[in-house]
């Protein structure tokens, strides 16, 4: 890819099966422009195929391809919505002399721009070899064609020039992938250690949410920080955590973390555990959306699938709908009908933000359902349990009583120990 982004135009090409909403893709091929703006590149058009199958060639028809090509005079890269296997990208640069990627790496190469942090760096690192890992195979086969193409064909069994090279590479990939998983482990307890400090004292908070939905500018207003607020997609990468007063003397520890998008690879969300361990471990995560944006409900799903895949799905959460200074009082009352538990603010005017902070305070004293283990001679947390909580099932099991208790999330604090 060129070093001067000025210069960059790419096409971005979408195919959209018989069976998709093509609706849906066109929102995903907008999308897609927004990425590749972020990434410094410029769109010189998007074309979208609608076909029965994908092509296992070039993913698009070649016909298709050839026909964008010649609608623009100058173009240094094709973007595929779709993702690509490297030896469908070989493919499409040997026949069109033109450089291939997909929508994960346009990702991979904001992400590569924004790490500041060392931590974030190596996180970036993670998603970026576990990207190139499935494709090494096909960047070598080359190898193994030219120079040992007519010995194929005698049934002799031997490993070619290419599939050595693949496996040094390989080799060499698992090598770093494990190095830098083991330090982001370290990381990762590090955090896990600092939380347990703070969790001795005060609740945790996350801010999650679609990109772009205005976290980052939330998060300012409510602890008075300056955290960068761009209007840009993956403008946060790093976590960070403040305190945040709810008032009477009551702090909690709020966290900032990287913002979700539609198709989001899962090895992404691996690569990044370290930044989202602040959200997997809250006792309360802000789920923030823009209403100004027409697809925020599709963004909604998206985000709740992202969040099940890191297992956080089950954490209590708070809908908020964001940036209400943006939109008609027609569409506020439609969202307040149809998400009546929802909260509507706008973190840049700073609009309702005291009604969301009595929500908050509220929403982490809820009485929820825990499972506990309680020794049978620890007599004073069994009095306390039944004195503060509402005992649905117990019983007593090799010198332990078992309890399913629902209890307000301050009082359980004081059974931390023996919560299941």
């Amino acid at each position: 890819m060129q070093q001067n982004d000025e210069k960059i135009k790419a096409l971005l090409i979408g195919v959209c099966l018989l069976d998709e909403d093509i609706a849906a893709k066109g929102a995903s091929m907008e999308e897609l422009e927004r990425l590749v703006d972020t990434a410094g590149i410029a769109t010189s058009g998007k074309y979208v195929q609608r076909k029965d199958r994908k092509s296992a060639r070039t993913y698009a028809g070649e016909g298709f391809i050839k026909k964008c090509l010649e609608k623009k005079e100058e173009v240094d890269i094709l973007i595929f919505d779709n993702d690509l296997t490297g030896s469908q990208a070989r493919n499409i640069e040997r026949l069109f002399s033109v450089e291939a990627i997909d929508r994960t790496e346009v990702i991979l190469r904001i992400f590569h721009h924004r790490a500041q942090t060392k931590e974030a760096k190596l996180q970036v690192r993670l998603a970026e070899l576990r990207y190139e890992l499935p494709r090494l195979k096909s960047m070598w086969t080359h190898l193994d064609r030219e120079r040992f193409g007519s010995r194929m064909g005698a049934g002799v069994a031997f490993r070619g020039m290419g599939e050595k090279q693949s496996e040094k590479d390989r080799q060499k990939l698992q090598r770093e992938i494990y190095e830098i998983e083991k330090r982001l482990g370290k990381i990762i307890k590090r955090i896990d250690t600092q939380k347990k400090r703070r969790k001795r004292n005060c609740r945790n908070i996350g801010l999650v949410g679609y990109t772009n939905a205005g976290k980052s500018t939330l998060f300012n207003r409510l602890t008075d920080s300056k955290v960068l607020v761009e209007d840009k997609l993956f403008a946060t990468l790093d976590s960070t955590t403040r305190s945040l007063n709810l008032g009477k003397g009551r702090d909690v520890v709020i966290s900032d973390t990287v913002g979700f998008i539609s198709n989001l690879p899962h090895h992404l969300i691996a690569s990044f555990r370290a930044t989202l361990r602040e959200a997997e471990e809250a006792d309360l995560l802000l789920n923030i959306t823009d209403i100004s944006d027409d697809d925020f409900e599709k963004h909604i799903n998206d985000v709740e699938n992202v969040l099940e895949a890191m297992g956080a799905d089950e954490i209590p959460q708070l809908l908020l709908f964001n940036k209400i200074d943006r939109v008609s009082e027609s569409v506020v009352a439609r969202v307040k009908k149809n998400y009546p538990g929802a909260q509507l603010i706008s973190a840049k005017s700073g609009e309702n933000v005291e009604e969301l902070l009595h929500q908050i305070d509220k929403s982490l004293n809820v009485p929820r359902k825990y499972i506990l283990s309680v020794p049978q001679t620890h007599q004073k947390a069994i009095s306390y349990t039944h004195n503060w909580g509402r005992i649905l099932e117990k019983e007593y099991e090799d010198g332990f009583v078992k309890m399913t208790v629902e209890m307000g999330s301050e009082k359980i604090r004081n059974l931390k120990d023996y919560v299941v």
